[in-house]
Order: C-alpha cells, then sequence, then structure tokens
C-alpha cells in the first residue's frame, strides 16, 4: 500500500510516530513489547517509507551474513564461500549470529548500522522481520530457505529432490528392497524435498516405505542415535538406511556399532551434504554431496545483482532462485545386500 504512511503504523500500534520512527530506524530505546507492535503493524500495512538504500557505488559497504551459529562444518563451509565471493567482489562481510536470548533482534542490528544487505543462513526471518527490512531497504538472499520464501524474497539452494532420487537409485542399484529412512525436522523444505525425490523412486520401482521403516530426527548426531537404534535394533530392520543429513548419517553407523551390525556387510548408510566428516568414518561415507560452498559464494553474488537492482524481480513478481546440483559420491558404507539378509527378509514376507 504505497499511500500508508507512519502515521497510520504509529496508530495501528498504539504508539506516537517518534515512537514508530525509532523502531523502523533500529533505535535501542524502546522496549521489546512496544517494537513488536510497530513492527507487527509494519508487516500488516505494508508500510515501505521513505528511506534510502545504502548508494549502490558505496564500495564500502559492508554486508552481513546472518546465520544461527558458526558451529559446524556446514556453517562454516556457507561462511567460506560467502566471503570468498565478497573478497572477489572488493566487500567485507560482518557475520551476525541470530539468538534468540539476545538483548537486540538481529533484524534491527541491520537496520540500525545501515547495511548495505545480507545474506541468511539457516535462520528463518518471521513476517516482522520481514518487514523492518523491507523499510530499511535492506536486500535479502536466502541460503537454503527452510520454508517457502515470500513474493520478492531471492534465494539459492541445491537440487534436494534430485539429490533424494539418486539416493534411491543408488540404493536400488546395488539390490537393496528394504530400506530405512531417518527423516529431519517437518516442514522443512530441503528435507521434505529430499524425502519426495528418495520415495518417488521407490514407488517407481514398487518398493513400499513401510512406516516402521522412518524415523525422525533433527538433522544432528545425537538426535539420529536414538532414532537410529529404535529403526535398527530389531530383527527384521532395513538392509539399507537413507539418512536426510551426514551428521544423521553418523548417528546410523555408530548405531550399527552399538549393535554389532557390519556395514556395509549388513547395513548400508547413505547421508546427504558430503561433510569433511563423511571421510572420518570407517568406512567412509556414501553420500550426496551437496556443494555449500558454492552456495554461499552464489547467494553473495545474487545479494550483489539485486543490490544493483539486476534481479529486483522477474517476470509476474517473483524474486530469482537459483539452484545448485548435488551429486552422489559412492564410498564405502553402501554395498549390495548380503546373502543372510536378503534371506531374511524373503523369510519375513518383505516386498520386492
Amino acid at each position: 500500500m504505497s499511500s500508508v504512511t507512519l502515521a497510520h503504523v504509529a496508530e495501528r500500534a498504539g504508539v506516537t510516530v517518534p515512537t514508530a520512527s525509532k523502531v523502523i530506524n533500529g533505535r535501542s530505546d524502546v522496549s521489546p513489547a512496544t517494537r513488536a507492535r510497530v513492527l507487527a503493524a509494519v508487516a500488516e500495512t505494508g508500510y515501505r517509507g521513505k528511506r534510502p538504500p545504502v548508494p549502490r557505488d558505496d564500495e564500502s559497504a559492508l554486508v552481513d551474513l546472518v546465520i544461527s551459529g558458526v558451529e559446524g562444518t556446514w556453517a562454516n563451509r556457507a561462511l567460506s564461500g560467502v566471503e570468498l565471493a565478497a573478497n572477489l567482489a572488493g566487500r567485507d562481510v560482518v557475520v551476525t549470529v541470530s539468538r534468540p536470548a539476545a538483548d537486540r533482534d538481529w533484524a534491527e542490528r541491520l537496520v540500525a548500522r545501515r547495511s548495505s544487505g545480507a545474506v541468511v543462513a539457516l535462520v528463518e526471518p518471521t513476517a516482522e522481520q520481514y518487514a523492518a527490512l523491507a523499510v530499511a531497504r535492506i536486500p535479502l538472499v536466502i541460503l537454503d530457505p527452510r520454508s517457502e520464501p515470500p513474493e520478492g524474497i531471492a534465494s539459492v539452494g541445491a537440487g534436494n529432490w534430485a539429490g533424494g532420487r539418486a539416493a534411491a537409485e543408488h540404493l536400488l542399484t546395488l539390490g537393496h528392497r528394504h530400506i530405512g529412512l531417518i527423516d529431519g525436522e517437518p516442514n522443512h523444505l530441503y528435507g521434505q524435498a529430499r524425502v519426495d525425490g528418495f520415495s518417488s523412486v521407490l514407488r517407481e520401482h514398487g518398493v513400499e516405505l513401510q512406516d516402521r521403516d522412518r524415523v525422525h530426527a533433527d538433522w544432528g548426531f545425537v538426535g539420529a542415535l536414538p532414532a537410529a537404534m529404535t529403526l535398527l535394533d530389531r530383527p527384521d530392520r532395513p538392509t539399507a538406511v537413507f539418512a536426510c543429513s551426514d551428521p544423521m548419517a553418523l548417528g546410523a553407523l555408530e548405531a550399527a556399532r552399538r549393535l554389532r551390525i557390519r556395514v556395509p556387510e549388513d547395513l548400508s548408510v547413505l547421508g546427504f551434504d558430503d561433510a569433511p566428516e563423511a571421510r572420518w568414518t570407517s568406512p567412509q561415507l556414501t553420500t550426496i554431496r551437496q556443494p555449500v560452498v558454492e552456495m554461499g559464494a552464489a547467494a553473495l553474488r545474487m545479494l550483489l545483482r539485486v543490490w544493483a537492482g539486476a534481479d529486483a524481480s522477474v517476470g509476474d513478481g517473483l524474486a530469482p532462485r537459483e539452484e545448485l546440483a548435488t551429486r552422489l559420491v559412492v564410498r564405502g558404507s553402501t554395498a549390495p545386500p548380503s546373502t543372510t539378509n536378503e534371506s531374511r527378509r524373503i523369510a519375513k514376507g518383505g516386498s520386492s
């Protein structure tokens, strides 16, 4: 709504115009409750304001990488890609960690220092945060979004659906017909795409994924270990397991070790990421390579294009989306099912 003014926002939020202005400009001398009301009003009214963007020819302008944390190899690889592309473009990167308990919201901090733009990774912005950044004319690119970004927000991701298909095709080609799945948190866009691609190949080959053969974890090793123990600690366990992330695949390998199940002789394990840890295990992990460094670099380059106005929108107003290819990396954790396992499956009446 182009006719919406700051006075409309202030009235809707029940505050004065100067207070609403403080919130929109990232000032810290406003209570969290008041800030939340003003940003909710911004989101509801579609207010965009008149704050000018950072000048396009300002080569000293900083760009942000907003991320949930810097621990773990995924975050480090994403940062490496963002920094590399920024360095080649003559830009500097500020790492902004999104901490739920922080005194100041990450979006508020970007607004206050007039960030020229941000790549957002492993963080799900709220409607209020999107609104605050839109008012401040701070462009965003979402790296591997957890849910579909709002209209006008650019994103970069991986070929998750194709990666899921490649995982299923590999296990089926080896001869596996009783396959287990360790899924991540529900409602994550990339996780659902991996599962959808994986399941589509199983259906094409007449292989049914039983409910008892699908368990859920939180993308990490700690949560995947008990889930994998539940999946594998039974006489009719699957002969192969696809884990939707490498840390969860490592949890499956540890569960197999504790249960004295040999990998790959008695159980094949396949992950998704190709994190460095995939090569540190024994046997080394077969996985789907997700080009995280390249994704980070692509997100930064897209951000600079959006900032310069080259990719503000395409065609019908949809923001640009770039998807980088995944590929299967075969190592030692997958092999054809053993004769013993196949005989046991047939004796139990398993599907073929």
